[in-house]
């Protein structure tokens, strides 16, 4: 039996829309809210600067 491998790329947009419907089923909430939500707090975790 042969394997097959997958060579896709998942990308962040993916990623967002997986977790967002994820959190949805889990909250009831609509999965466009979410992912607003999640693109939002990613936007502003970017903006803050580590300490060094």
């Amino acid at each position: 039996m042969t394997k097959k491998t997958s060579n896709t790329q998942i990308t962040k947009a993916q990623i967002y829309r997986a977790v967002a419907s994820s959190t949805a089923i889990e909250t009831g909430a609509s999965v466009e809210k979410i992912e607003q939500q999640l693109k939002r707090s990613q936007k502003r975790a970017k903006a803050v600067g580590l300490a060094r």
